[in-house]
């Protein structure tokens, strides 16, 4: 007599149900490097509901969760990280039988970064512009926020920050210094006289960041200089403090490469007042291990090297 089959039945299906599904490592993929099912479902061309449904039957083959809800999105659980290689692994197998990656150099794919206003039209955009010429798929999406570093890099895969940070599960890389300077329009110091020293700074009001606001402790430094400057123009936006500089709010404390751009503006104290900050880069090492995101940063290091005397206001 034949033994029921139920058991072997049972056994087959628990093993159907634990087979991994290589196209749900590339939606665990898009969704951990977005930060978001929106995005991810947009990029794969699929919808919100079915992204959700693929995480949710790859955890179940996993046998644990890949994801976890933070504020604006999702990240990582260290298990979706180990999943997150394999699923690299996926991707670059894909790539590696596609056409256009016949001659190893092609690349595409989305890279979205965040950095301070400076840094993102002086250093970042024309990096950014280097590798789409080169690599034409490769879109760079750039958001300007001047912040410490997040510890939830939800949706981002760059982020560049003044001073050093204080970050886990992620690489920070020491991009390079710049520097920081007292300037006035001609205008202006052609009225209220140029100051010969710091006791002179008392008189002349100051345009720089909004002191409540300001979360970067860096910077936040910056003013120790001159603490009996009243505050004149206050913005969030380092642009913003260049142009009411230049209508002649007052003293701006501006980046010398945004500052030496333009004629009408004159720094003054130079020795007295030069105050020297760095750019770090923060990703997480799964992430640089992307070949687009790892030419942005190439890119955006060789941009640094080529501008360091004048980002550092040398002549």
């Amino acid at each position: 007599m034949a033994k029921p089959a139920g058991p072997i039945c049972k056994n087959a299906y628990v093993a159907q149900a634990n087979r991994l599904s290589a196209d749900d490592l590339l939606v665990l993929l898009a969704v951990g490097r977005s930060g978001r099912y929106v995005t991810a479902a947009e990029e794969l061309g699929i919808n919100h509901t079915t992204i959700s449904r693929r995480i949710a039957a790859l955890e179940r083959s996993i046998g644990g969760r890949l994801l976890a809800k933070v504020a604006g999105g999702w990240e990582l659980t260290d298990l979706g990280r180990e999943a997150l290689s394999a699923a690299e692994a996926v991707e670059s197998a894909m790539r590696s039988l596609s056409a256009d990656s016949a001659d190893g150099r092609a690349l595409e794919g989305v890279v979205r970064m965040s950095a301070t206003d400076g840094f993102s039209a002086y250093v970042a955009a024309p990096a950014a512009a280097a590798v789409q010429r080169r690599h034409p798929k490769v879109a760079v999406e750039i958001v300007t926020v001047t912040r410490r570093a997040t510890q939830q890099r939800s949706g981002l895969d760059i982020e560049v920050v003044v001073g050093e940070p204080q970050v886990h599960r992620a690489e920070a890389i020491r991009l390079g210094d710049y520097r920081l300077g007292l300037y006035g329009s001609s205008y202006y110091l052609a009225e209220h006289g140029i100051p010969a020293s710091r006791s002179d700074l008392a008189g002349h009001p100051v345009v720089y960041f909004i002191d409540s606001m300001l979360q970067v402790d860096d910077l936040d430094l910056a003013r120790s200089f001159a603490p009996t400057m009243r505050e004149s123009v206050t913005s969030t936006n380092v642009f913003v403090h260049v142009e009411a500089t230049r209508a002649s709010a007052g003293l701006g404390l501006l980046p010398c490469f945004m500052a030496d751009r333009h004629d009408d503006l004159i720094r003054v104290l130079p020795d007295a007042v030069a105050i020297q900050l760095t750019y770090w880069l923060v990703t997480r090492p799964d992430t640089l291990r992307r070949p687009e995101v790892s030419a942005v940063v190439a890119a955006i290091r060789a941009r640094m090297e080529e501008q360091r005397d004048v980002l550092m206001g040398t002549p």
